[in-house]
């Protein structure tokens, strides 16, 4: 595997060096189009739409069209963007594994230490593994600012993004608004036909018959010597980007200071909530136009 990304996690003072890496892979046969008639490989080019002329990769730049205006991104804009030179997989909270729903998940990375000693490795990997927590981090990642669940795997720590909140649609269904009546016997003829389908689950027993039928398709063809002598090229993959994670000299020493600072403002954040609640009526004709202020 190589890796796609290095920077470190940090919780606190403490920073774990990483290297980040995909966890899964496409297993689909790779296909492209081809002209029927001769097998010609179909290439499509990138033609402005004003000059009609065709554009150099260099020469393109992203916009945003709000269906009357349209905001032409620079290169250069979109490079001085903070997220996108931040090498930090900062912990934002520690939370209950269970509490990650599920169709939050996107996709997975594993975490390798990206350094000699693996102690602060190692010591993120247990708390996670004792406490029963999953970390909720943010990172950036090809130009975007990702939301993520960190975890452990096979005592290896592995990253899995998650979903924003606003990118999972509410499931309103009209037609379950009014049940259907099931009835005590339908309910438990239904659990005895589970029952009668009940397993340990092992992924390996599966495949995607569709791949492999079409990768016997494909091999066949070759032996019965179907195949047509076209030239294609194709450009290698990104390299991986390059960045160094920091260490901690005594780690110790970080998770001290990092419990110290945590309690420090878990009292101050108590005592400034105690104290706001005896003028908070005062305040929240404020307080409703600060909030207006900033959703405007």
């Amino acid at each position: 595997m190589r890796a796609i990304w290095k920077g470190a996690v940090t919780f606190g003072l403490v920073n774990v060096p990483v290297k980040l890496y995909s966890a899964t892979e496409d297993h689909d046969v790779q296909l492209h189009q081809v002209h029927d008639a001769d097998g010609g490989r179909i290439r499509y080019k990138r033609v402005c739409e004003i000059d009609g002329e065709v554009v150099p990769y260099e020469h393109i730049d992203r916009a945003y069209d709000d269906g009357e205006r349209t905001v032409v991104l620079t290169k250069k804009d979109l490079a001085d963007l903070p997220a996108e030179r931040d090498r930090e997989i900062s912990v934002v909270e520690f939370v209950p594994t269970e509490q990650i729903d599920p169709i939050m998940l996107d996709r997975t990375y594993y975490l390798e230490p990206d350094s000699k000693s693996t102690k602060a490795y190692v010591l993120l990997r247990r708390t996670l593994e004792e406490t029963e927590r999953t970390a909720v981090v943010k990172f950036a990642l090809r130009q975007r600012t990702r939301l993520a669940a960190l975890r452990v795997r096979d005592e290896v720590l592995v990253l899995q993004t998650l979903l924003w909140a606003d990118e999972v649609r509410e499931a309103a269904f009209p037609s379950l608004d009014e049940p259907a009546k099931v009835s005590d016997k339908e309910l438990a003829m239904s659990a005895q036909l589970v029952s009668s389908f009940e397993a340990d689950f092992t992924p390996e027993d599966y495949e995607d018959e569709y791949q492999v039928q079409l990768r016997k398709l494909v091999e066949a063809k070759l032996e019965a010597g179907e195949t047509v002598d076209t030239a294609a090229t194709f450009g290698e993959a990104p390299e991986g980007e390059e960045g160094e994670g920091a260490e901690v000299v005594d780690l110790m020493e970080a998770l001290k200071r990092s419990v110290a600072e945590s309690k420090s403002k878990s009292s101050s954040g108590s005592s400034s909530k105690s104290g706001s609640r005896s003028t908070s009526k005062a305040k929240s004709p404020s307080k409703s136009r600060s909030k207006s202020q900033k959703a405007g």
